[in-house]
């Protein structure tokens, strides 16, 4: 199969780097030839990490990388896709708009998803002529490591589209859920209520974030708590999802005022190096401010 994956960030080299992985060809796009370049030098990466630990071998390793095509040309990208994700920002207008382009750019035959992990892929599958080829395919940070892929079945999502969704998933050695297209789909709608009740409970002195992050992973079996967990998408992030799901779905979701000032400050987690944690080259080294002593 021909994958396109369009934004080469983490998210998207992510996706491309488990398609290449899986013998499907692949070209990553992105509007910059920086922004590609970060890109593949992170698939690099990764793919070295995994010969470093002896999970796959150099010639594993260069047959995937020469899988991977970059480039900045939208439709060379997508010209003879069979399959097309969208990893680009979650912003509404921005993704309906590369649908439009993909559509144009396209067969009839190719099937346009969207990684997002809150949005509607209904209303972004409005933009199209034959709506019924979108679906959502919400991969989890980081894709090469994490197992999940939530299939978002939009209104207009016709049976193929679905089944070419769901093939695909499980030919890259991902497990797949489906669900409908609904605010915050199940993962994020979840996850978010746990962060924001987190966020809370550090506000209310109930404990620290390490502490509570501590008790999910040892009680719960969480492999990372959910405040860090925050820092890793991004408290920005986080912020925009929990705004759109008060709007769609209520008060529940009302951001807490901690996590607002975090944004406001700049403090957005592991990508600036602070959010309720320290970071220093990817790595916790200990608790922003004065939010429960040492983090250790």
């Amino acid at each position: 199969m021909q994958i396109a994956v369009l934004g080469a960030g983490s998210m998207g080299h992510g996706i491309a780097q488990v398609s290449a992985m899986a013998g499907h060809e692949v070209v990553l796009r992105d509007v910059e030839d920086d922004l590609v370049a970060d890109g593949l030098e992170g698939i690099r990466e990764n793919l070295q990490g995994g010969v470093d630990r002896d999970k796959l071998t150099e010639s594993e390793m260069d047959a995937t990388l020469e899988r991977i095509e970059g480039t900045t040309d939208l439709e060379g990208a997508v010209a003879d896709a069979d399959l097309v994700v969208e990893a680009v920002p979650e912003d509404m207008d921005l993704k309906r708009e590369v649908f439009a382009d993909v559509e144009a750019a396209t067969g009839e035959e190719t099937v346009i998803a969207s990684n997002t992990s809150s949005l509607s892929v209904t209303e972004m599958a409005s933009v199209l002529d034959r709506p019924e080829r979108a679906v959502g395919l919400h991969f989890f940070n980081p894709p090469h490591l994490m197992d999940l892929v939530e299939i978002v079945v939009a209104e207009q999502t016709d049976e193929r589209t679905e089944t070419v969704a769901v093939d695909y998933v499980r030919d890259i050695e991902k497990e797949d859920i489906v669900v409908r297209d609904s605010a915050g789909f199940a993962t994020s709608r979840l996850g978010l209520a746990t962060g924001l009740e987190a966020i809370r409970m550090v506000e209310a002195g109930v404990a620290s974030p390490a502490d509570i992050d501590e008790a999910m992973k040892l009680g719960y079996g969480y492999p990372m708590g959910p405040i860090e967990l925050g820092d890793h998408v991004g408290l920005d992030v986080r912020l925009h999802i929990a705004e759109h799901l008060r709007e769609e779905l209520g008060e529940r979701f009302k951001p807490p005022q901690a996590l607002r000032r975090k944004v406001r400050a700049g403090k957005l987690g592991k990508k600036t190096g602070e959010g309720f944690y320290v970071w220093e080259d990817g790595e916790r080294v200990g608790t922003s401010g004065d939010w429960g002593g040492d983090d250790e």
